[in-house]
C-alpha cells in the first residue's frame, strides 16, 4: 500500500491508495503546530502551583503545556515538544498540546517525511495518480456520506465527533448497512479522538451483538477502543488524536479550505492562455498574494482573479482565457 503526497499551494494533501481507491487521507496546512515538532517557546501563563500553563511559539501559535516543573515561570523561555496539533470545532479552537523536553530542536517535518517516519511507503508526486480527491473533499465539506438505504451525518462538537446513522431501511438492516461505510469514512477523513455513533435503537440484544461483530471486523486494522452498542444504539469509539482531520480543517475555515481547493483546480487547467480564477468575494479575500505568485510560477501563466457574489463558497472555478 502506497501513500501519495501532493505539495499543493497553501496545503499538502496525502492519500493511501489500494486497488486504485483512496482508502485513507491526510490534509496539512503549513504553519500550524505539528505533533513531534520541538521548538523553543515562551511560557505566557501558569496558575500558581499548577503543572499546566500556556506557551507561545515564535510563529505566534499557542499551546497548552503539561508537566511543568516547579521552577518554570511566566515569561521564561521553555523548550517544548508538540504532542497534538490544534483541533478546530464549531465556535472554538482547541489549542495544541505540548510538554517540556530537553531534546534538541526538531522543526516540523513535512507530511511526506512524517509518513515515512511512521514506516509508510510515501511518494511525493506532482498530481495524484488516481481520481477521487474532489469527491472525498466534497464529502468532508458536506459532512455527509450516502450509502444504499441510508446516510451518515458527521457533526464535530466540543466533546466529540458525533456520527448520526439515518435511512429508510428497518433499524437492524440500517445499522448493519452503515458499518462498512462508517469504517471507510473514519480512515478517509483521518478521524481520531472521541467519536460517538448514533445507530438506530435496536431492541433485541442479538441484533446489537450482530452490529458489534460487524464493527469489530470492519475496524480490525484501525487502532481504537470501543464500547459495545447500548440499548439506545449508541457506540463510543476512542482513537489516538495527533492532528486535525479533514473535517476539523474544513470546520475551522470553510472559506480558507475553498480558497485552497480553487488553487488546486487552477493547477489542473489545461486550456491555453492566462488563468482566470472566479470565486465568491469571501474566498477571493482569502487567496494570499504569495499563493497567486506560486501559482504563476508553477503554471508559467498570467493569473487573474475575479469575484462573483452569486457563487457559493465552494463553487469557485478556474479556466484558461485568451487575453
Amino acid at each position: 500500500m502506497t501513500w501519495y503526497v501532493e505539495e499543493g499551494i497553501g496545503e499538502t494533501r496525502a492519500i493511501e491508495v489500494v486497488r486504485d481507491q483512496i482508502v485513507a487521507a491526510r490534509l496539512d496546512w503549513p504553519g500550524r503546530l505539528v505533533a513531534g515538532q520541538i521548538e523553543d517557546a515562551v511560557l505566557v501563563s501558569r496558575a500558581s502551583g499548577s503543572k499546566r500553563g500556556t506557551a507561545r511559539f515564535a510563529n505566534g501559535a499557542e499551546a497548552l503545556v503539561d508537566r511543568l516543573q516547579p521552577d518554570a515561570s511566566e515569561g521564561a523561555p521553555i523548550r517544548l515538544e508538540v504532542i497534538r496539533g490544534p483541533i478546530a470545532e464549531r465556535g472554538r479552537l482547541k489549542l495544541a498540546q505540548a510538554r517540556p523536553t530537553n531534546t534538541a530542536v526538531r522543526p516540523a517535518q513535512s507530511l511526506v517525511d512524517r509518513l515515512k517516519s511512521e514506516g509508510r511507503d510515501a511518494k511525493l508526486v506532482r498530481r495524484f495518480p488516481v481520481d477521487g480527491w474532489d469527491e472525498l473533499f466534497a464529502e468532508a465539506w458536506e459532512q455527509e456520506i450516502s450509502f444504499s438505504g441510508g446516510s451518515l451525518a458527521f457533526s464535530p462538537t466540543p466533546a466529540m465527533l458525533l456520527i448520526d446513522v439515518d435511512g429508510d431501511l428497518p433499524p437492524h438492516a440500517l445499522a448493519v448497512a452503515a458499518v462498512q461505510p462508517l469504517a471507510v469514512a473514519l480512515e478517509r477523513f483521518d478521524c481520531g479522538g472521541s467519536i460517538g455513533i448514533d445507530f438506530p435503537t435496536l431492541q433485541h440484544k442479538d441484533h446489537r451483538k450482530a452490529v458489534d461483530d460487524s464493527l469489530t471486523k470492519a475496524l480490525k486494522h484501525w487502532a481504537h477502543e470501543r464500547t459495545a452498542m447500548n440499548g439506545f444504539g449508541f457506540v463510543h469509539i476512542a482513537a489516538r488524536l495527533k492532528r486535525p482531520s479533514l473535517l476539523d480543517l474544513i470546520t475551522i475555515s470553510r472559506v480558507g479550505a475553498a480558497a485552497r481547493l480553487l488553487l488546486r483546480r487552477a493547477e489542473a487547467v489545461t486550456e491555453p492562455g492566462a488563468l482566470l480564477l472566479t470565486a465568491h468575494p469571501g474566498v477571493r479575500a482569502k487567496v494570499k498574494d504569495e499563493w497567486l505568485a506560486e501559482l504563476a510560477r508553477r503554471s508559467g501563466r498570467e493569473i487573474r482573479l475575479e469575484s462573483d457574489p452569486k457563487l457559493a463558497i465552494g463553487g469557485g472555478f478556474a479556466q484558461g482565457i485568451t487575453l
